[in-house]
């Protein structure tokens, strides 16, 4: 009969990995861009960020806010007192 640890599963074996939720509080959002609540809210308004309601917490989407950074990303060369 096989020992407990020989059944593990593949996964498990890793040890434990951090999941990325798929939405967050407005809190969260803005400490994860490293910008102001208003500033936030300002996104949100011109709709360059994408939130849902539930019930009454506004949740962003971790997505949308990847997709805002990705967005406004330069190469380095473009990005002014970084040339070589």
């Amino acid at each position: 009969m096989p020992s407990a640890s020989t059944t593990e599963h593949p996964c498990e074996q890793c040890g434990p990995q951090a999941i990325e939720p798929i939405a967050m509080r407005v809190p969260e959002a803005f400490r994860y861009l490293g910008i102001g609540r208003s500033t936030l809210y300002v996104l949100i308004s011109r709709d360059e960020i994408e939130i849902i309601k539930m019930g009454s917490a506004t949740l962003v989407l971790t997505a949308s806010l990847r997709s805002l950074v990705e967005r406004l990303r330069r190469p380095a060369d473009q990005v002014p007192g970084t040339a070589i």
